[in-house]
């Protein structure tokens, strides 16, 4: 790329986002469409609909900034939910922008009912994107400006990401690996190298450009039981500021 790429989100616009983003659909869609309960929030990146597949009746989107397609802003550390009162968080690069993302993680442990589910993606260090960029930057001490990804937050390898789960109380219910294309920004030699992502998964798989990660919220010595009935959920007295988006629930039981 001839100039610099600040943030993540002008990054998406870019035909390597663009591939990024239809793998992140796909993977969102195989990962939340059998998630079962009532409430589901997704933590960040709107251009995302990260929820699209899941048919819980009430789905939020949260930013930690103004945007047209939220229905509230948050701190991600600090989320306006009670405790026990959601079933399905997703957080797509949530983790690598957030200013805390291990306080972002316990605030959705903390809000996830027992069983509940979390979805996490991010860039993957190991992997061609990841040495491009690692190589980018030592290029950058030297007075060159070509990153390949963003250079916004930090990315957060897949190792470090599961035990923090651990630690915190969740079990790994599945986690993939994906985009094993080069690191090109030319969308025709891009495509040449389709061939590299079904030759990836089979022989390198852990060394793909993003990974997924579903985890469930396990709490030892509760028996879950199905409920016949579940009051709608109102959001915790917490000053937010929001907005209102046609053909989703609000978020306004304050």
């Amino acid at each position: 790329m001839g100039n610099q790429i600040i943030g993540l989100h002008d990054w998406l616009a870019t035909p390597p986002g663009a591939y990024l983003l239809d793998w992140e659909r796909r993977q969102m869609a195989a990962s939340v469409a059998d998630v079962f309960g009532f409430h589901a929030l997704q933590l960040g990146l709107p251009e995302l609909d990260a929820l699209a597949a899941n048919r819980m009746p009430h789905r939020w989107l949260a930013t930690e900034t103004a945007h047209d397609n939220a229905v509230f802003l948050t701190e991600f550390s600090a989320l306006p939910f009670p405790a026990n009162s959601l079933d399905l968080v997703v957080l797509p690069h949530t983790l690598e922008l957030t200013a805390d993302p291990h306080a972002a993680l316990r605030e959705v442990y903390r809000v996830l009912v027992p069983e509940g589910r979390v979805v996490i993606t991010g860039f993957n260090p190991m992997s061609l994107w990841g040495f491009r960029q690692y190589r980018a930057h030592l290029y950058k001490r030297l007075g060159w400006q070509h990153l390949f990804l963003p250079d916004t937050g930090e990315f957060l390898g897949y190792l470090r990401i599961r035990d923090w789960l651990r630690l915190l109380g969740f079990e790994l219910d599945s986690g993939h690996f994906g985009c094993y294309r080069p690191a090109l920004a030319n969308p025709q030699w891009l495509e040449r190298f389709a061939w590299m992502d079904s030759f990836g998964a089979r022989w390198w798989p852990i060394l793909g450009a993003v990974y997924a990660v579903v985890a469930v919220k396990r709490v030892r010595g509760m028996t879950l039981l199905n409920p016949t009935w579940k009051p709608a959920l109102r959001l915790a007295n917490a000053p937010v500021s929001v907005a209102g988006r046609a053909g989703k629930s609000s978020a306004t039981g304050q």
